[in-house]
């Protein structure tokens, strides 16, 4: 479609870069061609205009004059900032606004004194920091070297979690920033919570008409843009629409004896058309346990028969609470509530103190929340307490390329007791036990261009996945088998015992005995008197990790970001200190360094 848009327009090209093109895009799928088309659309508004007197005959001066334009930034973990950011779009380009979209390490920052209408949409990761794609972006804007912004109207959106300490900072960090280098801002900013589209819309409507207000006219004649061919070749299944596809297989691979109930679990794309790639993650939108629903109905003195109203349908106050509400999890403003409802004085002592607060609500689901003191509550004091069901999303456990039109996920059920009862999480235990074989699930691909495979089939890659973080390796290896890859392949996982919990074990002995696998060091924790993890491992190969990393291996960690990531960081900062030669501050240099060159990677949770 792309060069059939082409051939259509006059074209600037010769008859050599046309056929160099043509070959270019020969073997590319609909969706590579669609992101190409919207980054080489990027570029040229990134570039700077042609002087009127040098424009080509017939060309007219205006558009070497171009009026405002809005340029939207979006710094994206999980892809929600991502998907706000492209509604935004969306709806400029439906009004005639001229608009360009970036992600955030796409764009260039000494750009921001050039333009004319910035909007920054943002979400926050771990402890307030910004999300992988816009390090750079906000440490530059922190830095000396940031351009002054007189004169440049922005705004900025973000999307957090409120149960975290450092709610929607880094919206927080950009907008102050902006401001205090001479930016105009003309909506406030919005700190989005988990559930964030209809506040978000809201938002985008009120953006929207400000920078209609001052822009200052649409598109400059003369400019053909080629982003509408990326939108008409994208995938139509997205989070607000998605594909409802077939489960296949919920298979138990931890041992019987394991303290862990782990699913490898296979979905059936159908005639979706979805497609993804290594390092992409998968939506799904799950249903509660009915049974939990009953239980917390019971407990606030309620039939689950009464009435509501969600999203213009009327729905019974059960149904609501299985398929549009969470009511597995609990958060602070929720435990808040409560407390003040059911004048509980545990509860309202734990308000007082934030960090015991934040605590308790992340160990304590909503059922026991509501059971530390008898409450009752009409159907409007129960859905006010609630947030609405979002999806969860899954690292990809499977390359396409092996196998088709399936979709591969490597599941951890959540599961735990409290006295008498089993508390289980809410998509884990759907998948894992609540949606039988060949039952509906609806489906969405999360693109994750932060997580990808190095494009030279020959570059080392050292993979660092414990537990369920091996999820995208196992994507990652059966990726390169299919392109005959002859890079070298290290893994590094680890879990609490061999015997019970070495997930994919037989796969992985495979690709080691066949050599795709070249090497893997594994850290069982409970196999002997002394915990071992992969860090561990880690520093005791550092002598040969820092040998791939100087033949230019690239690093990926999948998992917690609490603990497992922070610590394995520390042993890569050690091995190059050490083995690298380099001073403490030079190996943090470094190891930003291969961050920027997409060389250490990270997807953790």
């Amino acid at each position: 479609m792309l060069l059939k848009e082409l051939s259509a327009l006059a074209s600037p090209l010769n008859d050599q870069q046309i056929g160099q093109l043509k070959q270019a895009v020969s073997e590319l799928t609909p969706q590579q061609l669609a992101w190409i088309s919207g980054y080489f659309w990027g570029l040229s508004q990134n570039q700077t205009a042609a002087p009127a007197e040098g424009l080509p005959t017939g060309v007219p001066a205006a558009a070497a004059q171009p009026a405002g334009k809005l340029t939207i930034i979006y710094a994206s973990q999980t892809g929600n900032a991502k998907g706000v950011a492209e509604a935004l779009k969306s709806d400029a380009e439906a009004d005639g606004v001229a608009v360009s979209l970036f992600a955030a390490d796409d764009y260039k920052p000494k750009n921001l004194g050039k333009e004319t209408h910035v909007v920054v949409v943002t979400s926050t990761y771990g402890e307030g920091e910004p999300p992988e794609n816009a390090v750079d972006l906000h440490e530059f804007i922190r830095s000396k070297k940031a351009p002054k912004m007189d004169g440049v109207k922005f705004a900025v959106i973000g999307l957090g979690d409120s149960s975290y300490e450092f709610f929607c900072q880094t919206a927080k960090d950009f907008d102050e920033t902006f401001a205090k280098l001479g930016g105009e801002r003309i909506v406030d900013r919005l700190d989005c919570d988990v559930d964030y589209d209809a506040p978000a819309a809201e938002w985008r409507k009120a953006a929207l008409e400000k920078v209609k207000e001052t822009i200052g006219g649409g598109e400059p004649a003369g400019v053909i843009p080629l982003h509408p061919v990326a939108q008409s070749v994208a995938n139509s299944y997205t989070k607000q629409s998605p594909y409802e596809a077939e489960l296949l297989v919920s298979q138990k691979i931890t041992g019987r004896n394991s303290t862990k109930d782990v699913r490898h679990v296979e979905i059936d794309l159908g005639e979706s058309g979805l497609s993804y790639q290594p390092g992409d993650a998968l939506g799904v939108w799950y249903e509660n346990d009915p049974a939990l629903a009953d239980e917390i109905l019971a407990k606030v003195g309620l039939t689950g028969d009464e009435s509501i109203e969600v999203d213009g349908e009327n729905l019974s106050l059960r149904d609501a609470l299985v398929s549009k509400y969470e009511i597995t999890s609990s958060n602070p403003q929720q435990v808040a509530k409560v407390a003040e409802l059911s004048g509980s004085k545990k509860l309202a002592k734990l308000a007082e103190d934030k960090d015991k607060l934040r605590d308790y609500s992340a160990h304590t689901q909503l059922v026991d929340v509501l059971g530390e003191k008898k409450v009752k509550l009409d159907a409007e004091q129960l859905t006010g307490l609630l947030r609405r069901l979002t999806p969860r999303l899954y690292s990809i456990a499977s390359s396409q390329e092996d196998v088709g039109e399936e979709v591969h996920l490597t599941v951890g059920v959540v599961e735990y007791a409290v006295g008498d009862n089993t508390r289980r999480g809410g998509a884990s235990s759907f998948l894992g036990h609540g949606l039988e074989e060949g039952g509906k699930v609806k489906v969405f691909v999360e693109h994750n261009n932060n997580f990808k495979l190095p494009a030279d089939d020959n570059t080392p890659v050292i993979m660092i996945g414990p537990g369920t973080g091996i999820a995208p390796f196992r994507s990652f290896i059966q990726e390169r088998e299919a392109r005959d890859a002859e890079g070298k392949n290290w893994l590094f996982f680890g879990d609490r015992t061999f015997t019970e919990d070495f997930l994919y074990q037989v796969e992985w002995q495979k690709y080691l005995k066949s050599g795709l696998l070249t090497r893997a060091d594994v850290a069982f924790s409970r196999d002997q008197k002394e915990k071992v993890y992969v860090q561990h491992r880690i520093l005791e190969q550092g002598a040969e990790v820092w040998k791939w990393i100087a033949e230019g291996a690239h690093i990926y960690i999948c998992g917690d970001a609490n603990l497992m990531a922070k610590d394995v960081h520390g042993a890569l900062l050690a091995v190059i200190e050490q083995h690298g030669g380099k001073s403490a501050s030079e190996a943090s240099d470094y190891l930003n360094e291969l961050r920027k060159a997409k060389r250490y990677q990270k997807d953790v949770y």
